[in-house]
């Protein structure tokens, strides 16, 4: 792999811009960095295994650092974390494994039509979210849903989760704080697991590329954070979504 890169550097430019492209969104946003990726991903030819696993390794480090950044903000609702946590991991090692024992021809539609599924809804939630603050009553199965569809889709775990539990008035700065802290155990647990199924071949200059857009991008998403409403932003994640998962189930029906 490192030999590819060192003889090739530009092997990497397309999924460096995919990196920036996600974290971006997702750093402005607090979701949506594994849906775009393995969105764009899939609709280059990438196995949706694999581009999965590259996803998940790259944010590894990314909510890593978001973590340790939410936690010293005191963003974290501890009590809201224990509920979430342990079903998401044990959802997305069960996401994971699934995904890594379907062959990638037959994957790839139903992925697809999920991260399509996924565009319109948070289209639909950037024009219609209305806030009222209460505690969330649905969060385990929540978690568990979401650990396994962001595993077998690649992506989905901050649209799912966060959306869900601001819908049911979960207050938003602990809900992104809580749902990005908890989401650095869920994408550690699902590379492992990727990585025992599938092996070292699962990992590639995918991971390379998206990680060093991923951290260039990331304080230029905190900057649009504060200029940008979040639903606006979310109409453009839908946007986005819809398009590119569109684009590549008609090619792929086609």
């Amino acid at each position: 792999m490192f030999a590819e890169i060192a003889a090739d550097p530009a092997l990497l430019l397309p999924f460096i811009l995919i990196g920036f492209a996600a974290q971006l969104i997702d750093g402005a946003l607090g979701m949506a960095y594994g849906t775009i990726s393995s969105t764009l991903l899939v609709g280059m030819g990438v196995p949706p295994a694999v581009a999965s696993a590259g996803v998940h390794t790259a944010e590894t480090f990314t909510t890593g650092i978001s973590a340790v950044s939410h936690v010293a903000h005191r963003n974290v609702d501890w009590r809201l974390f224990t509920r979430l946590v342990l079903p998401g991991v044990i959802g997305g090692v069960l996401g994971a494994y699934v995904l890594s024992n379907i062959h990638a021809d037959a994957a790839r539609p139903f992925v697809l039509a999920y991260l399509l599924l996924l565009g319109l809804y948070l289209f639909w939630r950037g024009f219609t979210h209305r806030h009222v603050v209460r505690p969330p009553k649905i969060v385990a199965p929540l978690g568990l849903v979401g650990g396994f569809l962001d595993a077998a889709g690649g992506g989905g775990w901050g649209p799912v989760v966060t959306s869900n539990l601001m819908v049911q008035g979960s207050e938003p700065r602990f809900t992104i704080g809580t749902v990005n802290t908890a989401e650095f155990f869920l994408t550690l647990t699902i590379s492992a697991t990727f990585l025992l199924t599938l092996g070292w071949e699962a990992f590639t200059t995918t991971i390379i590329g998206l990680l060093i857009g991923g951290v260039v991008a990331a304080p230029l998403g905190a900057v649009m954070a504060k200029r940008i409403a979040a639903d606006k932003l979310l109409v453009m994640v839908g946007i986005v979504l819809t398009a590119t998962s569109s684009w590549g189930l008609w090619r792929l029906l086609a």
